[in-house]
């Protein structure tokens, strides 16, 4: 009998808590498809590349997300500009979730699904929430570990969740 081989795959998740906020208004956040980059840290660019602007979210959009980031090396800087298609897969805005597929890039990942859900805190919902985001990708063959992985995500959700207290504060 021959033996199938099983791909590997990486999954991982990491949650912060928001304060002071409602699940809804972290959800109003998360939902807008294509203004990520108001809330994601160091993202410059986020837009949809299809019926322009969608809201609320719909699955089958895409967007675009792009960031630059600058490395010395040996006297010289060297810029890069990290990129990725990303289509809406699944929404749901009455548990607050939505998932996203990377289509294209240029930072390393052949599939990659991932998850963003809005949870509240306290029952009700009026104290605070989480936000959890979780991933399912191929492993990365070249520039990510899964340990660096899952600390890149720890560490961008909690100045993700910085961000939008921040937002939230301001706008009320």
């Amino acid at each position: 009998m021959e033996e199938q081989k099983v791909d590997p795959k990486w999954e991982g998740e990491a949650s912060a808590e928001i304060k002071g906020t409602t699940p809804q208004q972290v959800w109003d956040l998360v939902q807008d498809f294509g203004n990520v980059h108001k809330w994601f840290p160091n993202l410059e660019t986020c837009y949809l590349l299809d019926d322009g602007n969608q809201f609320p979210a719909q699955t089958g959009l895409i967007r675009y997300c792009a960031y630059t980031q600058t490395t010395s090396s040996s006297g010289t800087d060297q810029t890069i500009t990290w990129w990725a298609k990303e289509k809406l897969i699944m929404i749901d805005p009455i548990k607050r979730c939505l998932s996203y597929q990377i289509l294209e890039n240029n930072m390393g990942f052949k599939w990659y699904v991932g998850t963003m859900e809005v949870l509240p805190i306290h029952d009700d919902g009026k104290n605070g929430c989480k936000i959890k985001w979780s991933f399912v990708c191929e492993p990365v063959e070249e520039g990510w570990s899964y340990e660096v992985l899952v600390s890149f995500y720890d560490s961008t959700l909690k100045l993700i969740a910085k961000k939008m207290e921040e937002l939230l504060r301001s706008s009320i």
